[in-house]
């Protein structure tokens, strides 16, 4: 018995390089309309190519019946690792970024939806390398995974066994791998092009609108303009607002809504206390914003519930600088970036149904100190979650703030000062983009240290895959027969 099929694992990897050479080619007629170079982007299709001919040469002869749990694992890790290495080439062909770490830097951050950038001027780049910067979040937001499960069937690779470990979907809300995906992809499809043509009926040009629409549908942040949405007008942000406030919430719930099933969205516990928290969150922010400055009621109730939704959700627009905010309004933003939208959506961070299990728990734990006799359960959706899955709940939950403390020492011993190092870390495992200190709505990572950057590269993915699925790989039983 092999611990792996190294054969299996090169042509998954093969696949995902195809599908990445489509998306290089969606940025030519970009190129042709505003009469840009075509070089970066078939230089890039042409290498991509090349490989993945390679690898599906050296894995025709491996056999998908063999794959196992630990060929899924692998997978996922190194699809991510390799999407985002050749993720660099455009950047690099066309020295829009020159150096490498810092493209996979911003190639990671597209792929994985975060939205930090190292590039301090955004608008000075060519429209097709924008278009690309834009395209990454949206592919990543579907999830690379997700995507090959709907084009290879030809694979007949048990698909779940993939699907189940990208963190987008965790619910299976049907037998059929490939049909949740195709449902996943019509309910995605949807909401870009909705607000696609919501935003250009306001103030900004198509372009524009299709490349924010790619970054707020998929929770990632990147946008064409500098300040982000600040220089928009009201109805803009109010329009991004809505959909950053929809891309948090899960798949499931549309596919639920789509199949008319209303009884399993109320049941839905964590669309509520998302919803919730939401609601929360955004009228302190505008309490503190209407007491503490000189803004109206709706530039305040505007500002407050932009940030928090884009925060919440992990997308990282800005439609205010909240570095400049009172410090009770800051303290709210990086409390905030633990939160997370729900599971099953495009956002990162620790997700509302870890939140909610938590709060339950602790509950349980004051029931039993009044009444210890008693026999009490963690339900979820009306269902009572079994002893394991609660542990690996909460362990989850203490794993992720280890983590998050682990990331900051080694970014602040790198010569990072403690409030950009944390929000850096806070921020790139959650995948939301920007931070405090210097990583702020109007800054960049261009001045973090390149081995930070390597470092909060790591924790976008180990993010995005849910730190478990990468951890998973460097234990010991992994490589045991």
């Amino acid at each position: 018995m092999k611990l792996i099929n190294p054969l299996l694992i090169l042509r998954i990897l093969s696949r995902i390089l195809l599908i990445e050479t489509f998306a290089f080619l969606f940025c030519l007629p970009v190129s042709l309309i505003y009469k840009e170079s075509l070089l970066p982007f078939i230089f890039s299709a042409a290498i991509t190519l090349s490989l993945s001919g390679i690898l599906f040469i050296a894995g025709r002869k491996s056999d998908p019946d063999k794959f196992s749990n630990r060929d899924g694992y692998l997978a996922v890790v190194l699809s991510w690792l390799v999407f985002s290495a050749f993720g660099t080439l455009p950047y690099l062909i066309s020295d829009t970024i020159p150096s490498f770490i810092d493209a996979f830097f911003e190639a990671t951050s597209g792929f994985t939806t975060t939205g930090s950038s190292v590039i301090r001027d955004v608008e000075n780049l060519p429209y097709s390398i924008l278009f690309w910067r834009s395209l990454t979040h949206w592919f990543g937001g579907i999830g690379i995974i997700v995507l090959v499960i709907v084009i290879l069937p030809s694979l007949r690779v048990t698909g779940y066994h993939l699907f189940s470990l990208e963190s987008s979907m965790k619910e299976k809300i049907h037998p059929k791998t490939k049909a949740i995906g195709f449902r996943v992809l019509f309910i995605y499809l949807g909401l870009t092009l909705a607000e696609i043509i919501l935003l250009n009926f306001g103030d900004m040009t198509l372009f524009d609108s299709i490349c924010h629409s790619f970054g707020t549908v998929a929770t990632g942040g990147f946008s064409t303009k500098n300040d982000s949405i600040m220089s928009y007008s009201s109805y803009t942000q109010y329009i991004i607002l809505i959909f950053m406030f929809l891309a948090g919430i899960s798949q499931v719930i549309y596919y639920f809504l789509v199949k008319l099933n209303f009884k399993k969205i109320r049941q839905n516990e964590e669309l509520w206390f998302y919803i919730a928290v939401a609601i929360l969150a955004g009228s302190i922010a505008t309490i503190t914003l209407v007491v503490n400055s000189t803004r109206t009621f709706e530039e305040s109730f505007r500002e407050g519930f932009f940030q928090v939704i884009s925060i919440l959700t992990c997308t990282g627009y800005s439609s205010a600088d909240y570095i400049l905010w009172p410090l009770s309004s800051i303290l709210l933003i990086f409390l905030l970036m633990f939160a997370g939208g729900s599971t099953g959506s495009t956002s990162g961070g620790i997700k509302m149904a870890r939140h909610l299990i938590v709060i339950k728990n602790i509950r349980n734990v004051f029931i039993k100190l009044n009444h210890p006799k008693s026999v009490s359960f963690i339900r979820l959706n009306g269902k009572v979650l079994t002893e394991n899955t609660n542990t690996s709940i909460l362990s989850f939950v203490v794993l992720y703030l280890f983590l998050f403390i682990i990331g900051t020492l080694i970014v602040v011993l790198n010569g990072v000062d403690l409030v950009t190092a944390s929000s850096s870390v806070a921020s790139c495992m959650a995948a939301i983009g920007p931070g405090l200190g210097t990583v702020g709505p109007s800054g960049s990572f261009a001045m973090i240290p390149e081995f930070s950057k390597v470092i909060l590269s790591l924790l976008m993915i180990i993010g995005r895959l849910e730190i478990i699925t990468v951890f998973t790989i460097f234990t010991r039983t992994f490589w045991k027969l």
